[in-house]
């Protein structure tokens, strides 16, 4: 056994706490979001643009659900299998793959809705007076797509797309030709948490579109409660003031997931890969400890998902609530 496959050891954390992280929230993660996907695709008549967004975010969060039992056995066999077995290529590969795109999927939805509800507001009051020509020239030609169910549509279908012709390639590159220049003997080595040149530039580039995620979304989150501001100066808005709220809630709630979830991974992960150059065998480990915790709050936003969307949509705590009292309610007002 080389000195590569040495220096990297698995602390029970990895080994232990991680298979039985990712077997919980993999168990949660699909019964919600199958609950979730069933009633958005067959509950729920007139779908609005958030409801399309939720569907494809749904679909994301199930692939990483799907990818979470990869993960926990690679965690907790990993560093007993050979590096070149077939069920070592598959665990990385499947894994990898899922856990990746949907995560770089899920975020790119989550700023798209946060840009809906801000549109939301902007339909509101692009008509007022206390509305600047700027903000009306924006809402007209961009915002308001945003709300379109057709748009949102082709922009889903346009991220999947995207993504998916990225990550792909990087994968099967990585797979063929940049893993088989190792001399790794273990599943669970440096060249597989560490990753060579071009996945580790395709990792740095995916982390700044999550950082450019959370810049969309706190950008709306503060341009709203400037506008709200504004318009609570100039008018009376108190009839208004649940379709605020509702809109503040949700850029709030999005903003929050992405602090929780994603930016300790966004900001760790060009960190570890400056230090892990120059760090010693104990100091790699602890690197890669903290990667892989980081990995998995990442993911568990996948899980949690469809108890968030019980404080965020109406339509869907409504229709839940219908199904498990066996209400007789033929109709369901869309959410807006």
């Amino acid at each position: 056994m080389n000195n590569n496959s040495t220096c990297i050891q698995p602390s029970r954390i990895s080994s232990m706490a991680l298979p039985i992280i990712y077997t919980f929230l993999c168990i949660i993660g699909l019964f919600g979001n199958s609950l979730s996907q069933w009633v958005f695709l067959t509950k729920i008549g007139k779908k609005t643009s958030t409801h399309i967004y939720l569907a494809h975010l749904v679909t994301a969060n199930l692939l990483v659900c799907s990818a979470m039992p990869f993960m926990g056995i690679y965690f907790l066999k990993g560093f007993q299998w050979e590096y070149r077995s077939a069920r070592c290529t598959v665990v990385n590969f499947l894994g990898t793959l899922s856990m990746h795109v949907s995560m770089f999927v899920s975020v790119l939805i989550l700023s798209w809705i946060a840009i809906s509800r801000y549109a939301t507001l902007m339909k509101k009051d692009s008509v007022q007076e206390t509305t600047s020509c700027y903000e009306r020239v924006f809402y007209g030609h961009l915002l308001k797509k945003f709300r379109q169910p057709n748009f949102a549509r082709k922009l889903c279908v346009y991220i999947w797309g995207v993504v998916l012709g990225i990550i792909i390639p990087v994968i099967i590159y990585y797979s063929v030709v940049e893993a088989t220049k190792g001399e790794e003997n273990v599943c669970y080595n440096r060249q597989t948490e560490l990753g060579a040149v071009i996945s580790q530039t395709a990792g740095l580039i995916g982390t700044t579109f999550i950082g450019f995620s959370f810049l969309v979304v706190l950008t709306s989150y503060y341009s709203f409660v400037s506008h709200l501001r504004k318009i609570r100066t100039c008018t009376s808005i108190t009839e208004k003031d649940l379709t605020y709220n509702s809109v503040k809630r949700h850029l709030l709630v999005i903003q929050v997931l992405l602090i929780v979830c994603f930016l300790p991974y966004s900001i760790f992960k060009p960190i570890f890969y400056v230090l892990h150059q120059r760090g010693n065998c104990q100091q790699l480990n602890y690197l890669i400890e903290i990667k892989n915790i980081l990995t998995c709050l990442a993911s568990a936003r996948s899980s949690t998902d469809p108890i968030i969307f019980l404080f965020l949509d109406k339509t869907f705590k409504k229709t839940l609530y219908n199904l498990f009292t066996k209400s007789d309610s033929p109709h369901i007002q869309p959410y807006s």
